[in-house]
């Protein structure tokens, strides 16, 4: 009995090369696509996964791209859901929803090459968009992976006939990167620099942003405490102010509805209001801001004059607030001095402290009748503030980032029933109750405190330092801080929120206690200073830091034509040098293939043509036959083509090669 042996079955099959090469044009595109799922609406996310997904399925299972009929109406779909969305098709969000969208449709009716380029041009188009959004490091990096992909891709679809391994072809891409980063880095650093952000549209500026605003509810404040955003940072020139003096002011708020505190409008500081005391010591520091959409600055309290900014002009307004002429919408760095000792407005006179004085009638009858109770033993403002003060440490007052919820009336609610707030609640109460003593105060927002990186020696400040406190007008004196918050909570202004909380690193996958783990610790502080770096070195190279760089390199004067010479010098010397290896490990010209190519040219001049497959033996057998050659050339190419057999395929010893070759050549032109 005999029995057939069936052929062992193979357990992976190779994937065709076209499936293959769509795969990875497939991923690529996912890799461009996926930092945006971050912040376009789930529906448009849902709807590229799904659009994602079949065309994956079509291109394992080979089934035919869907009809352009079918595809037309879900494109207008699509366009109207954007517009539903947005309200609009212009603009940086429905723009880029639009194109993320458009990409996906192309990848379903990709028909012809010309299809490719389109989907490969419009990724990396969409690939730039991502740093609309984030320019972080985190996002560079994956956006050089995206590249990396996308060459891959590209390439995939070059070659013709045997086709080279993914990995040797990612490796090809990898050198692409790696040829034209020089190049990069010249553009960089020579290029001439614009002004504003240069990835960002005209209406950023005015979008949504996570920090302080120009009102304060109770309970807006203590939700920036969750959040572990930096704010700004500070280098200090001098040596850093205790904890307890790193008062940070923002915005000045004066105006109470009962509920809601706001800002008055501005007018710039008269000359004069603000003097520095004698022996008041300076403090020197730089501000790294970033951008919060506002116009407010940030600077300790006291700067007698605001700084020089880059193409904006900065102010004191008549409340004290540091504010620039134009909204922030990109990183600022800019440079002050403060003031340890000073007076503020000491000689105002009664109608300029009118909105210091403002009263909500029909609000709060209790604090109202506890500011009669607190004038019938005082007069004086200087001890009314001091009562009150001793009023928040002697009852049972608690420092929580869980208030609960007021109503109405809620500084009557807050002091004398729940007694539980954050900065916001203790700040509002206390000007409320000022006002009502006859003492004008108003509500300053800002941060407070602050955290010295060991790493690269930045102050940072987060959104979670975000603080409100009290100011209060005392004659001859002026105006004056008055924390209640530090009469509660005294160790919140010793050591800041953000100080004592959790942190959490990389976009919040690692969360980090400060008291414990000192290695982690380290590692985000050394995060933080390469973000910071990042941020200074790179996101903030302005033009003055190209002309400080250019002063170092011995050129002073700075100007367009300058900076486009030195641009195409150092651009062509970086391309020479890069060339200069490739030009020499080039393969060099074989001298014998080099004559037998001249013979082939020298004999299809007599009409004896030799074919792409022919060796030198069946073109011998050619050129014997053939009846269009003399015949003092024909013996003259017989030899050639002997010879020429003889050296190329062994018979020819080494050290006679050159004089093969001077043969070759007397034979070559014996061909005539």
């Amino acid at each position: 009995m005999t029995s057939t042996s069936l052929p062992p079955r193979k357990l992976h099959a190779p994937i065709a090369r076209d499936k293959a090469d769509m795969l990875t044009l497939l991923v690529a595109c996912l890799l461009v696509l996926l930092p945006h799922f971050f912040h376009l609406p789930p529906w448009i996310s849902a709807a590229v996964v799904t659009l994602l997904g079949w065309r994956s399925w079509i291109t394992l299972t080979g089934k035919r791209l869907p009809p352009r009929w079918l595809l037309l109406p879900v494109a207008i779909l699509a366009m109207a859901g954007i517009y539903l969305a947005y309200r609009t098709l212009l603009g940086r969000d429905a723009g880029v929803a639009m194109l993320a969208l458009l990409l996906i449709l192309k990848l379903l009716e990709m028909h012809a090459k010309r299809d490719l380029f389109v989907v490969l041009f419009l990724s990396f188009f969409l690939l730039l968009t991502n740093f609309f959004y984030s320019q972080t490091i985190p996002t560079a990096l994956l956006m050089v992976i995206a590249v990396l992909a996308l060459l891959t891709a590209q390439l995939s679809f070059q070659f013709t006939g045997t086709v080279p391994p993914l990995k040797k072809k990612l490796r090809l891409a990898t050198l692409i990167v790696g040829l034209a980063t020089p190049l990069m880095l010249v553009l960089f650093l020579l290029f001439p620099r614009i002004q504003g952000p240069l990835w960002g549209l005209p209406g950023d500026a005015s979008g949504a942003r996570t920090g302080l605003s120009d009102s304060m509810t109770p309970g807006m404040i203590s939700s920036l405490a969750l959040s572990d955003d930096i704010a700004f940072r500070v280098k200090f020139i001098d040596p850093v102010p205790p904890q307890a003096s790193l008062y940070w002011r923002a915005s000045v708020l004066s105006h109470f509805d009962g509920r809601t505190w706001t800002a008055q409008p501005q007018r710039p500081m008269k000359a004069g209001s603000v003097k520095a005391l004698a022996g008041s010591l300076s403090t020197r520091y730089q501000v790294t801001m970033e951008p919060h959409g506002r116009r407010w600055l940030f600077a300790l309290e006291t700067p007698l004059e605001p700084p020089q900014l880059h193409d904006n002009s900065a102010y004191l307004a008549n409340d004290f607030q540091l504010l620039a002429r134009e909204r922030i919408g990109a990183r600022l760095r800019y440079d002050v001095t403060s003031w340890t000792q000073f007076s503020l407005q000491a000689d105002s006179v009664p109608d300029e402290l009118n909105d210091g004085l403002q009263r909500v009638p029909g609000f709060n009858p209790a604090t109202i009748g506890f500011a009669r109770s607190l004038l019938a033993r005082s007069s004086d403002s200087a001890e009314l503030v001091a009562l009150v003060l001793q009023y928040f440490r002697r009852e049972p007052f608690s420092y929580t980032l869980e208030p609960p919820l007021l109503g109405r009336n809620s500084v009557d609610e807050f002091l004398f029933s729940s007694r539980a707030g954050f900065c916001e609640h203790y700040a509002s109460a206390f000007v409320v109750l000022m006002r009502e003593l006859g003492i004008p105060a108003r509500v300053v927002t800002g941060y407070q405190g602050g955290e010295i990186n060991p790493s690269d020696g930045y102050m940072e400040v987060r959104q979670s330092d975000a603080h409100a406190w009290a100011e209060v007008w005392i004659e001859q004196r002026g105006w004056i801080r008055v924390d209640p918050t530090g009469a509660v909570a005294p160790e919140r202004i010793q050591r800041s929120v953000a100080s004592q909380s959790d942190r959490r690193l990389f976009g919040g996958l690692v969360t980090l206690s400060p008291a414990r783990d000192s290695w982690l610790a380290m590692t985000r502080f050394n995060w933080d200073a390469l973000s910071n770096a990042w941020n200074q070195r790179v996101l903030n190279y302005s033009s003055e830091q190209q002309k400080n760089l250019l002063a170092r390199l011995g050129i002073d004067q700075v100007d367009w034509p300058v900076l486009t010479a030195l641009m195409l010098g150092a651009g062509s010397l970086v391309m020479a040098i890069m060339m200069l290896p490739l030009l020499m490990n080039r393969a060099r010209p074989d001298p014998a293939g080099k004559l037998y190519a001249a013979f082939c040219r020298r004999m299809a001049r007599f009409g004896v043509f030799r074919a792409p497959h022919d060796g030198p033996r069946t073109f011998m057998i050619a050129v014997a036959a053939s009846t269009l050659l003399p015949q003092h050339t024909k013996a003259a190419a017989l030899r050639f083509l002997n010879g020429y057999e003889a050296l190329q395929y062994g018979t020819v010893e080494p050290r006679q090669r050159r004089a093969a070759l001077s043969q070759l050549h007397t034979l070559l032109a014996a061909c005539r």
